[in-house]
């Protein structure tokens, strides 16, 4: 990606996180372009990795071959629409969720080469999962692109199907909060069994810290896992038991599978 400009239309959260880990692997910031009608967002990213800084998006995508939509949903059609894009080769990055390529092709008003990525929160330490899925009209260089693009704040993996990044939504994009509940509920067992706040929250992180790593690490599957961990008559049984006998793998099944559901619904609201 050495001899390439890559620009960002927003700077957020997502597309700092992007430009940070980009930079962090060895992109040259002067490759990178940013803009954003927030001055006050583009400054710091300005000084932090002195990268290139746009008065308009126009200005940006005559700059760069690759452009990452990186603004809310709802702004994306606005944003598009007063886009001057040509008859170019570039490549579109968006990572707006709930937007199908569909609907972002209307809005350009041309076959473009477009690429959907659903990246997910911990992407903000570099430790994030992203879905991608490639239209036809990417070339495979494109697809390599992207998936270099979003690898720099996690793993990138593309799916088959553009219909599977509703999967991918409900699973590692909405996932995170699924791991929060979970430790604001062993906090809050912590702290009624008489542990002091600070440990607690220490010992939960930790926790979970620690079970993903194994788990990222071990041949065996989570399943095996938690029976290795399980002794007969011993402690874990008897919360595991708990959770069983209140179906507990079938509840937090039900509740991705409503976040896929929801995830549908609202790519329909937004065409």
């Amino acid at each position: 990606m050495e001899n390439i400009n890559i620009g960002f239309i927003g700077a957020g959260n997502m597309a700092t996180a992007l430009i940070g880990g980009l930079c962090k692997s060895g992109f040259a910031g002067e490759r990178l372009y940013v803009s954003d009608r927030d001055e006050n967002k583009m400054l710091p990213l300005s000084n932090t990795f002195q990268i290139n800084t746009c008065a308009s998006n126009q200005t940006l995508i005559d700059e760069c071959q690759v452009v990452v939509l990186a603004v809310k949903p709802q702004a994306m059609h606005e944003v598009i629409s007063e886009l001057e894009i040509g008859n170019s080769k570039r490549l579109y990055l968006s990572i707006a969720a709930g937007i199908p390529t569909d609907h972002l092709r209307n809005w350009f008003g041309q076959d473009v080469a477009l690429v959907r990525a659903m990246p997910n929160t911990p992407a903000l330490v570099q430790t994030g999962a992203t879905g991608l899925y490639a239209n036809q009209a990417v070339t495979q260089e494109q697809q390599q692109i992207a998936e270099d693009i979003m690898a720099a704040i996690g793993i990138a993996l593309w799916v088959e199907k553009e219909s599977q990044l509703d999967a991918v939504t409900a699973l590692s994009g909405s996932g995170p909060a699924y791991f929060f509940y979970m430790m604001e509920a062993m906090e809050q067992a912590g702290k009624e069994m008489g542990l002091n706040d600070d440990l607690v929250h220490k010992l939960t992180l930790q926790t979970a810290l620690g079970a993903a790593k194994l788990a990222q690490s071990a041949t065996e599957s989570p399943a095996q896992l938690r029976k290795r961990v399980t002794s007969p008559g011993g402690t874990t049984e008897a919360a595991i038991n708990h959770m069983q006998s209140e179906n507990g793998l079938n509840i937090i099944k039900q509740a991705v599978l409503e976040a896929k559901q929801r995830s549908e619904e609202l790519a329909k609201e937004l065409g």
